[in-house]
């Protein structure tokens, strides 16, 4: 009897340890995200918040705690010191991160790096007691250096380790060739800190670099990464370029289990900065069984048009498109990409109830193509706007319009027009001289050429769509009420009037 009661159990136990094996699996398979393991992709913040503080300075790291993800990794590049003092530092050379030429004007030096002879300031000619008078400044010219001041001090990696306590921590390692060449090692300096520190993940563009630590950590070592460079640069190890070493991803998995590589490997771009579609690199890797992780990502530079500037439309392109979702992204700005992650990917799948939030255009889809034109209102509605809007103009044969301005110089290129000596000046409507919708008829009106208006050249080189800057055609009031009309996705229009009485008095004027 016990036997038949023993053996009962055990077969229940089986049935109940497959069922929820089989729910287990079933719930795996709903994971929304197409990674390599199903789970959400890292937010790898380089250098910290390093888009807005010094890079690697304890303020830069401090902040992504107090924005990002909780599991957010901080990324150090790891420099070394003439006395071997492993640093975090965005790069071996000195200048455009510290003020090292102010601190040390004398001691700039020139090496071979990589095989490119290169003069500048160097880790490997400063002792870390000689650091203690240089101090983290922001990088990126383009960027703010309200926080250079601060006097933001080069930290040891153990320091950022015993302060941050990150729950994932990523050293990069970028130069093993270089400071090998100059007798000290990266290797032995990261086997001895890996005795105090948690190193999660360890990358590095070098292939012997993981040749020769490979094995050294023990079981529970950190993540090896390899880091691709620019397809067209060679591989000092190996003497071959990133872009042949891209066509062996087998290879690349008998030493690494991830790779890092450029965001252009995913989604190129063409030379006018439009982006191509996009290639099989992270399902290839996946098959290969390689986490992809992809770098260059920021909010103020490099974005392709295709995105309006909008770096949370990027993120989304690489983490939720419906084909792949990349393992991790390499930010300067941590906090965008978390926000991706956490907030606007699978708003469709994840959505459980209909926020009642009603969209109104701007004169159509005014950043992708010309305002107020058939193209611009077109793609609003794709878009999904509930209301286009008309701001309406009226010309001097009384034909009322869809324009951004009642001055047609600003969103009209009237300078090559043959109505630009038509222009006047009308204290009532702007202090300087304009075109005036009222000075043309709707039939000149149409002869011109719309353009999208750029609200950013003046302080910024910002231009928006160049492709589409001179496109569509403008509306008439009746044309756009019957493109709203044969919308059935269209809750209503809005037509805006700013000018009634100056109208009212210039149409009386003429009368008498």
């Amino acid at each position: 009897m016990f036997r038949l009661l023993a053996s009962r159990f055990l077969l229940f136990a089986l049935i109940l340890i497959h069922l929820l094996t089989t729910q287990i699996l079933a719930q795996r398979s709903k994971t929304p995200w197409q990674t390599l393991n199903g789970e959400a992709p890292l937010i790898i913040a380089r250098g910290g918040f390093s888009g807005l503080l010094p890079d690697s300075s304890v303020d830069s790291y401090s902040f992504v705690a107090q924005t990002s993800v909780p599991d957010a990794v901080l990324w150090c590049d790891v420099q070394l010191t003439k006395d071997g003092t492993g640093i975090c530092f965005p790069d071996v050379t000195m200048k455009y991160a510290s003020n090292m030429e102010r601190a040390y004007p004398n001691r700039k030096n020139s090496y071979l790096l990589n095989g490119v002879p290169t003069e500048n300031w160097f880790t490997i000619d400063f002792t870390f007691r000689d650091l203690n008078s240089v101090f983290l400044t922001q990088g990126t010219f383009s960027r703010s250096d309200k926080f250079d001041n601060n006097q933001y001090a080069i930290s040891t990696v153990e320091s950022i380790a015993t302060k941050m306590k990150p729950e994932g921590f990523w050293l990069n390692v970028q130069h093993d060739t270089f400071y090998t060449q100059h007798n000290l090692s990266m290797s032995k300096f990261l086997l001895l800190v890996s005795k105090t520190v948690m190193i999660d993940y360890l990358s590095s563009p070098e292939v012997n670099f993981f040749r020769n630590i490979s094995g050294r950590f023990g079981k529970k070592g950190p993540k090896f990464v390899f880091r691709f460079l620019e397809k067209d640069v060679v591989e000092v190890s190996t003497n071959q370029t990133y872009g042949s070493l891209l066509r062996n991803l087998t290879f690349i998995k008998t030493f690494a289990s991830g790779v890092l590589v450029p965001k252009s490997y995913i989604w190129p771009v063409d030379k006018s900065q439009y982006l191509l579609p996009h290639t099989s690199f992270v399902q290839d890797a996946h098959k290969a069984g390689l986490e992809v992780y992809a770098s260059g990502f920021a909010n103020d530079f490099d974005l392709a048009y295709n995105y309006s500037f909008d770096p949370l439309a990027e993120y989304l392109s690489f983490i939720d498109n419906g084909d792949f979702s990349v393992d991790g992204v390499l930010s300067d700005f941590p906090l965008t990409a978390s926000s991706a992650v956490d907030c606007f990917s699978h708003l469709g799948s994840n959505a459980t109830t209909q926020v009642d939030l009603l969209v109104i255009s701007k004169n159509g889809a005014s950043g992708d193509y010309p305002g107020c034109t058939d193209l611009a209102y077109s793609k609003a509605i794709k878009d999904g706007a509930d209301v286009i809007d008309c701001s309406l103009q009226m010309s001097s044969d009384g034909v009322p319009f869809c324009s951004s301005s009642i001055d047609l110089g600003e969103s009209m290129n009237v300078v090559q027009s043959p109505f630009r000596n038509r222009s006047s000046s009308v204290s009532e409507i702007i202090p300087s001289s304009g075109l005036y919708s009222f000075s043309l008829a709707w039939s000149e009106i149409q002869s011109l050429t719309p353009a999208i208006t750029n609200p950013y050249t003046k302080d910024f080189t910002l231009f928006r769509n160049p492709r589409e800057r001179s496109s569509g055609k403008l509306l008439s009031l009746s044309d756009f009420l019957n493109l709203a009309k044969n919308s059935s996705s269209l809750t209503g229009v809005l037509i805006i009037v700013e000018v009634t009485n100056f109208y009212y008095d210039y149409n009386n004027h003429f009368e008498h």
